[in-house]
């Protein structure tokens, strides 16, 4: 299995772990660290991203020659949008439907997911190209790059939000995310602007994100 799967796998089964936390049971009803979301609206968004995973790996006889993940993120309105605009409503609505049946109904489909694509992950050709509902296609390890970020980014959101300690995860998880917001924050800030914010602090722009 590729190094991406396999690096998705384990940050699926740490967000798993976390979901199960009795902390994050006890907090569901409450805010989460991250703006307009519960604890559960979070939860439920983080179990998602397997959910996405699930969706597109069947063929669907759509998909076409994929694009890089540059372009991807560009196409993408949620990634510079405000709290209000419908693409990020529809997330917190999502997440927050995802949680409807309680913490513990989420927990059960999610690991139930990731056992599943476990098994299906390693029976993927290493070129396959998936379809996204967006209307465009992505090859399979960098759609499964998008989600291992979102799985690292929301599994801090979620620990923060219940007071536990963001989940240690290897360098083969941490380093992928790493490197791809750092290209996305230099493809939309310039690379100037990023090597200021890491080494020039008098220097740095006041503010500095990959979305």
């Amino acid at each position: 299995m590729g190094e991406i799967r396999q690096s998705y796998l384990v940050a699926a089964e740490s967000a798993v772990s976390l979901l199960r936390a009795p902390a994050v049971a006890a907090a569901w009803e409450k805010p989460s660290a991250l703006t307009e979301f519960s604890v559960a609206g979070l939860a439920g968004h983080l179990a998602h991203q397997l959910v996405r995973v699930r969706d597109v790996l069947p063929p669907n006889g759509q998909v076409q020659e994929p694009i890089g993940l540059l372009e991807h993120y560009s196409r993408s309105p949620w990634v510079q949008a405000g709290l209000d605009h419908e693409s990020n409503v529809s997330v917190r609505r999502g997440g927050q439907a995802a949680a409807a049946d309680g913490p513990v109904a989420l927990v059960e489909r999610t690991q139930a997911l990731l056992d599943l694509q476990t098994a299906a992950l390693a029976a993927e050709p290493a070129d396959r190209v998936v379809a996204l509902p967006s209307g465009w296609s992505l090859r399979l390890d960098d759609f499964l790059l998008t989600r291992l970020v979102e799985l690292v980014v929301h599994s801090d959101d979620l620990a923060a939000s219940v007071g536990l300690d963001t989940p240690e995860l290897p360098s083969s998880v941490i380093d992928p995310v790493v490197e791809l917001l750092a290209r996305l924050a230099v493809h939309r800030h310039g690379a100037t602007a990023v090597v200021r914010t890491l080494s020039r602090a008098e220097r740095a722009p006041a503010t500095i994100s990959a979305f």
